[in-house]
């Protein structure tokens, strides 16, 4: 489901920048600053908001009269996330991230587009699969993002290059190798 992200990384090797991403409604959920990066927080809802203020050890935040409710955190959400990031710079991501999933607080890494190729699972799933492409030589593409039973995607080739197939595919439906001579000549010009 990367599409054209995953692309860039298995293809050219180039790692997309983060971009950010606050939930419109889930506040406090989106992407908070860490001691070496970013992990994405949702801790909507009073309950959760109060388990996050606990486990990182602000539980000044719960009863601070701009956030105290949602409507108060989500009018002062600059304030709020950069009082949350105050506080997060001083650990990891790992650190935070089994704090607070220990806390109930749901959690997780914000990986580049390398660190996700290179992860354990996705590894373990052949999200990655090798390709022989006619001019790049050996690479990697990504593979279908869901398995289906009766109908399993498979990777069996490179996207072809312009006009690669027609041959095979006139042949397929029926057309003799003169049509598809024609075909060529009249694609040339």
């Amino acid at each position: 489901m990367l599409d054209f992200q995953a692309a860039r990384w298995l293809i050219d090797g180039e790692i997309a920048p983060q971009a950010g991403n606050d939930h419109p409604t889930g506040i406090p959920t989106g992407v908070f600053t860490t001691a070496d990066g970013h992990i994405n927080i949702a801790a909507s809802g009073q309950t959760m908001y109060r388990r996050l203020c606990t486990a990182i050890g602000a539980p000044e935040l719960i009863d601070d009269p701009r956030f105290k409710t949602l409507g108060d955190r989500s009018k002062n959400r600059k304030q709020m996330n950069a009082e949350i990031d105050r506080v997060l710079v001083k650990k990891s991501s790992a650190e935070w991230i089994e704090a607070l999933n220990a806390a109930g607080v749901p959690s997780g890494p914000i990986l580049n587009i390398k660190e996700v190729f290179e992860n354990e699972q996705v590894k373990h799933l052949g999200l990655a699969q090798s390709v022989r492409h006619r001019t790049r030589g050996e690479m990697k593409v990504q593979a279908p993002p869901s398995t289906l039973s009766r109908t399993p995607g498979a990777i069996r080739r490179a996207a072809p290059e312009h006009g690669e197939h027609t041959d095979e595919i006139l042949n397929e439906l029926g057309y003799s190798a003169e049509t598809s001579r024609r075909s060529a000549r009249t694609r040339a010009v």
